[in-house]
């Protein structure tokens, strides 16, 4: 699994943005500025829609207000299916969505999880990062379900602690 001092990797993603839907790598989504990137399992799944997701959107000003240039958000999902999402949550435009369609950056960055129990196959685990410049400051991946560790008001409180030391 990735960790604190890595670089993103550079892998084929289609960036779904307020601009459209583009094919880039997760490099040049990932390594410009202070970004921050969460991964839920699904998109429109129950957890990720109502508990995930929104807490970003509602936090988008603190985490501008804090540095943050870019808030990024990926599934392993297809492109139609994330911009559907960013459209129906209202995200589109406050935050950049990454389709991993094959799964090929949930496996490149080791958060790639099996979810064929409940039909779902090999997706994202929940998860958060902070990375600087295109290195990982942070990871923060969930242990158990729901939404904790990997949630906007945890990010929020591990930026304000990172910018007062």
């Amino acid at each position: 699994m990735i960790e604190r001092g890595n670089p993103v990797p550079s892998v084929p993603v289609k960036l779904v943005d307020a601009d459209g839907t583009t094919d880039s790598t997760s490099d040049a989504v990932l390594g410009g500025g202070l970004v921050v990137f969460f991964s839920v399992p699904g998109a429109f799944t129950p957890t990720c829609h109502v508990n995930h997701l929104p807490g970003f959107i509602a936090n988008e000003a603190k985490l501008r207000a804090a540095g943050v240039t870019r808030i990024v958000c990926a599934s392993v999902n297809d492109a139609h299916v994330m911009k559907a999402w960013a459209e129906a949550s209202g995200a589109l435009g406050k935050i950049d969505f990454i389709a991993d369609g094959n799964g090929e950056l949930a496996k490149a960055l080791g958060l790639d999880k099996d979810f064929s129990g409940g039909g779902m196959g090999t997706r994202f685990a929940r998860s958060a990062m902070i990375i600087r410049d295109g290195i990982v400051d942070s990871v923060f991946v969930e242990d158990a379900p729901g939404v904790s560790g990997s949630g906007a008001p945890a990010i929020l409180m591990a930026l304000e602690t990172a910018n007062n030391t």
